[in-house]
């Protein structure tokens, strides 16, 4: 079968970016075994679980037989916010929460799985013969940026996202893998990091702990939605405002400046309520308002009790008076995890109060 047309399919059906690799061998096993013996993927449990661990080293038992790999990549870079809405004011105003930009518009699971189905669907269809597929975006045992690397679709940079060099690394990667013999992608594409540093300098909480090695621990994106507990004290103060996820290691990379606003019009924020809301206002939402104001995004997956855990400690980051009453009432939340972190918020208000009279008396 001939691989040009099924990218051609994959480009109609929305997808800006599209390659194959080869099933194996599969790359980066070693990386991958020395990143979960290390700890890095923290309390996500399901990475680590042996027969997730068999199906990334041998994708035969994800689908049996399996020869090849179809990749694609579908740009989510919002652009500027409307410049009507006072766009920079609200991202700069230190009251607003700060949302990566990935989850500004509706969730990308949802738009890209069946597009995938749909082009597995085509491919069985132009093959003429049964062929067994699996379609994943973001949700199976794949090692999906190397297959995507593997595929042309652009090179794993230090802040280990897959950049592309003419589109930046605001992209959603999803694929196929199918039992089917497909000509690959000839070589990787051009790009790299060189010498610069930029991402591991910038990352707020020291997660790069190299080049290429993310320790999820530590990682702002983890903390705000993997991570189901309590977030770790001595990681509260680095978090700012970020509420859900963190785009620092990629903002401030050199590649970004290539990137361009997405076609897809549900990935856009709309209002810049979606990127950056009030934090004094968000504290106080109840379970019908989190579902009514996020469902069918990203943000509903994560619930309103750990949304609201990661509201009280960008309010304990906000050195505002206005923070503490908001604070205050977050103490009598009925979920627990929610009243810890508005206690931990409200202590960081006083330490700073007691630091300025400190200061005062001193003068």
């Amino acid at each position: 079968m001939d691989t040009r047309c099924i990218c051609e399919r994959a480009r109609e059906l929305g997808f800006d970016l599209v390659g194959v690799a080869a099933a194996r061998p599969v790359p980066y096993l070693s990386a991958y075994r020395d990143w979960l013996a290390r700890g890095y993927h923290g309390e996500m449990s399901y990475m680590a679980r042996p027969d997730r661990v068999a199906r990334r080293e041998e994708p035969d038992r994800i689908v049996p037989g399996v020869r090849s790999v179809v990749c694609v990549g579908l740009n989510y870079c919002p652009g500027a916010l409307p410049a009507e809405y006072g766009a920079d004011e609200y991202i700069n105003d230190p009251g607003r929460g700060l949302i990566s930009n990935y989850a500004w518009g509706l969730d990308y699971h949802d738009l890209m799985l069946p597009r995938l189905e749909e082009l597995a669907t085509f491919i069985r269809a132009e093959a003429g013969c049964r062929v067994a597929a699996r379609a994943y975006v973001d949700t199976g045992p794949v090692l999906e940026r190397v297959y995507a690397a593997q595929a042309g679709l652009g090179f794993i940079g230090q802040n280990t996202c897959l950049i592309h060099p003419r589109m930046g690394s605001w992209l959603f990667l999803g694929e196929i893998l199918l039992d089917l013999e497909l000509e690959p992608a000839v070589g990787a594409v051009r790009g790299g990091c060189g010498t610069c540093r930029r991402c591991l300098e910038a990352c707020p909480t020291g997660a790069l702990v190299a080049p290429y090695v993310l320790d999820a621990r530590r990682c702002i994106s983890y903390l705000t939605i993997e991570l189901k507990g309590a977030i770790p004290p001595e990681l509260r103060p680095w978090m700012g405002r970020w509420i859900y996820g963190c785009d620092v290691c990629q903002a401030i990379c050199p590649w970004q400046r290539f990137a361009r606003p997405t076609g897809e019009r549900s990935f856009l924020a709309g209002e810049p309520e979606r990127a950056a809301p009030r934090l004094v206002d968000l504290s106080r939402i109840n379970e019908e308002q989190f579902r009514q104001r996020y469902q069918g995004t990203a943000i509903h997956r994560i619930g309103r009790g750990r949304l609201l855990r990661n509201v009280a400690v960008a309010l304990g980051n906000w050195q505002d008076g206005r923070a503490v009453p908001a604070l205050q009432d977050m103490l009598h939340d009925p979920e627990p995890l929610v009243r810890e972190h508005a206690a931990w918020g409200l202590s960081q208000h006083a330490e700073a109060d007691q630091g300025a009279h400190d200061d005062e008396g001193n003068g």
